[in-house]
């Protein structure tokens, strides 16, 4: 059992970034690409670089195998001069010794005389001096290992008919220049090195500032699944991945709001179902205990109240329920806007006598036709109507309507509590209710704006704190047809 904990705490530590994270992918990716960049770079670098000095050096020695040869020919055509015995004096006082050495090949194809003093044996081998007996230059060069060493060798066919010397042979060792090119090689290594390092380090540093990240963002998506909204992205940055991570929080934040507005609107409508049910109940259980007809008409009207309620608070919710689901439909029709907004007004003229409030109506003398569902903007009406009624004691509340050019306007102004600025923005969301105090479920000025903006309208509210709220409510007229 401990064994077993200790694998999954160690395989929880490495999966961070396995072998499938983003981090090992990059670096593999990367260090892949920069390896091989790297490598073709080095194997140029040598290759040319070799070119070059294995070049330059042939060039010299040729050149200097040009000008002995040159210096022979001159000789040979002076009759005064021994020329054999010039040929020895060239090799015997040759004055690059320390650089190449000279030797000369008699007509049996050995060598003679060395500038070193050293000959080889008889078997010696010189593919160079091979190749320039089938050359039409008369000129053998080879570059290879001999006895152990690099060596460039250059052959010179110089053969005279009253002389024993057929070639001059130049050898030069390229041990100098191998040693160069490895120290140029072991610098190139080095750099390549360092790059891989600074890569190596740069881009981990790169993909730490991505994948810790989003590992953060994993952790707290997590943690939302699981309804914990309190954790949030630290923001270190303000490239993609911190816009990421803001974004994220925001989410977040809209989240826990949702998350208490939702809790909120359940408190809420258990209250109000609860309270017309307390009600109902309560009277029921009076009226069955025996009761007098004064006693029975008040409860049947408290009972008929408070199932108008709660029918009411029913209708919001499904009318909620069909507009989140897409199934909200208005029977559409050319409808006169300014009957609709008076039948809703006789609703609740009695009840502005009962709360002695003022309920002033400025009656156009014109008709409004526009292309509506004519109960669904009557709930409309008594929607806004009837939140004014709610947040306004012994004021007034002003309906007055006009019309312009392309739309009419019916506006709904209260002298009630008026809505706090940091609430204004949020009361036409789903369950938002910016005083708790005052009954209702929350969804009704969401469901009335959802309805007037499907009927191309809009709805506004403006509002100070202990001041009033006006409700503006902007229709389309219907167009004339000609």
């Amino acid at each position: 059992m401990i064994k077993r904990s200790f694998l999954k705490k160690k395989a929880g530590k490495t999966g961070k970034y396995g072998r499938h994270s983003i981090a090992t992918r990059w670096m593999v990716n990367t260090l892949l690409v920069v390896s091989i960049m790297l490598i073709v770079a080095n194997v140029c670098v040598y290759y040319f670089t070799r070119q070059y000095y294995y070049g330059s050096a042939e060039s010299y020695v040729v050149s200097e195998a040009n000008a002995a040869q040159m210096v022979l020919t001159r000789l040979y055509e002076d009759m005064a001069v021994n020329y054999s015995s010039e040929v020895r004096e060239m090799i015997v006082n040759f004055d690059k010794k320390d650089r190449m050495e000279l030797m000369s090949i008699n007509k049996n194809g050995e060598v003679s005389l060395s500038s070193s003093g050293f000959s080889p044996d008889k078997t010696y081998y010189m593919p160079d001096y091979e190749a320039a007996l089938q050359s039409d230059d008369k000129t053998g060069i080879f570059l290879g290992y001999d006895n152990g060493e690099n060596i460039l060798a250059v052959t010179k066919i110089i053969e005279k008919p009253s002389s024993n010397y057929r070639a001059l042979r130049f050898v030069a060792s390229l041990s100098m220049i191998d040693r160069q090119l490895a120290g140029i090689m072991f610098a190139c290594v080095m750099i390549s090195v360092f790059v891989i390092l600074a890569v190596v380090m740069t881009g981990l540093y790169f993909v730490k500032s991505i994948c810790v990240p989003l590992v953060q963002i994993s952790s707290t998506a997590k943690k939302l699944a699981t309804g914990d909204f309190s954790e949030r992205i630290p923001i270190t940055s303000n490239d993609e991945i911190g816009q990421l991570s803001r974004a994220f929080n925001d989410m977040a934040n809209e989240l826990e709001n949702s998350e208490q507005i939702k809790n909120d609107f359940i408190s809420s409508v258990s209250h109000e179902l609860r309270t017309p049910l307390t009600a109902i109940k309560g009277w029921a259980e009076t009226l069955g205990g025996g009761y007098e007809e004064e006693t029975f008409a008040k409860g049947m009207k408290v009972i008929n109240g408070e199932t108008n309620r709660l029918e009411q608070m029913v209708e919001e919710l499904l009318d909620f329920s069909r507009i989140q689901s897409g199934r909200f439909s208005l029977h559409m029709q050319t409808i006169d806007v300014i009957a609709e907004l008076e039948d809703a007004l006789l609703l609740f003229t009695e009840r502005a006598k009962k709360e002695n409030i003022t309920l002033t109506y400025n009656e156009p003398q014109f008709m409004c036709a526009v292309v509506g569902d004519k109960s669904r903007l009557r709930q409309v009406f008594i929607n806004v109507i009837d939140n004014a009624f709610k947040y306004t004691e012994a004021g007034n509340i002003d309906v007055f309507a006009k019309k312009n050019e392309s739309s009419v306007v019916i506006t709904v102004a209260d002298t009630g509590c008026g809505i706090a600025s940091e609430d204004l923005p949020k009361v036409k969301q789903k369950f938002y209710k910016a005083n708790r105090t005052k009954r209702g479920s929350g969804i009704g000025l969401a469901v009335a704006d959802e309805i007037i903006e499907m009927h191309g309208g809009t709805l506004e509210i403006e509002s100070t704190l202990g001041a009033g709220t006006t409700v503006t409510i902007a229709l389309p007229l219907a167009v004339k047809e000609e």
